[in-house]
């Protein structure tokens, strides 16, 4: 197969979250190869420079990482802001950070519950406020926040989890309003189930993968590339007139 490529990519400065490993380092590769200029977060320093290795290996330009733990919103903000001191403004926001720990509905407290919703959304939110200066200044850019199907086909054993990623549609559609008017754009990417390598080794089974096959419409699994594929698109100008809008890659299963 041959994908697309992305002249408006070509140096454009790009924030990821979590892009140390999985999808989150599928899509910084995706950028650097498009030329982009990328600085990503994560805190698993040796998946970043694995990532980092790789990309260096393919000759493209290399990515800067910094070390955040984003649950800390100051570190969060902070890393912004050494990320624009290292590119320069940021143009486009990917906020792709997330764990999918399973809890049962009785175990949850306010405690756990404070912590998964800034692992898993919290973030989001403070990461577009830290960046929108940039991007009113520029009178446009791209946020992408990633979602997940899992809310949607009511999936069990992670209620938190779940209304997390159901707040992240809410962000998207509340932020394409309300910076709108300066040109940004916000959309969401919703991967189905995508195999990473922490999916197949914790979860993945004969029997999943046969249930998932019958669900699907198309018979094949997905992995991070193609989520990384269509967070290039909606950075890209060929969307430049698309936002609120959330766009499921799952192989038709929901």
């Amino acid at each position: 197969m041959e994908f697309a490529s992305y002249p408006s990519l070509r140096g454009r400065r790009i924030f990821v979250t979590g892009g140390a490993s999985g999808i989150g380092a599928s899509i910084v590769t995706h950028f650097a190869v498009q030329g982009a200029r990328v600085v990503f977060i994560d805190i698993d320093d040796a998946a970043a420079a694995a990532t980092i290795a790789a990309i260096r290996a393919g000759g493209h330009d290399v990515p800067h990482y910094i070390r955040c733990d984003l649950r800390d919103i100051a570190a969060l903000r902070a890393s912004i802001v050494q990320a624009r001191a290292l590119i320069g403004p940021i143009e486009v926001l990917v906020n792709n950070a997330a764990r999918d720990d399973r809890h049962a509905l009785d175990d949850v407290t306010p405690e756990y519950f404070d912590e998964r919703m800034a692992v898993n959304f919290r973030h989001q939110f403070f990461a577009a406020q830290a960046v929108a200066p940039d991007m009113r200044a520029a009178k446009g850019g791209s946020i992408i926040n990633l979602g997940s199907i899992s809310w949607m086909l009511k999936n069990p054993g992670m209620p938190v989890y779940l209304s997390a990623k159901a707040a992240a549609l809410g962000l998207t559609r509340a932020l394409a309003r309300d910076l709108g008017p300066h040109g940004i754009r916000s959309n969401s990417v919703v991967p189905g189930w995508i195999m990473t390598e922490r999916q197949v080794s914790l979860w993945l089974t004969p029997a999943s993968e046969a249930e998932l096959m019958r669900q699907q419409c198309l018979k094949e699994k997905l992995y991070p590339p193609d989520i990384a594929r269509m967070v290039l698109w909606l950075a890209a100008d060929d969307s430049r007139l698309v936002t609120a809008q959330q766009f499921i890659v799952d192989g038709g299963w929901f």
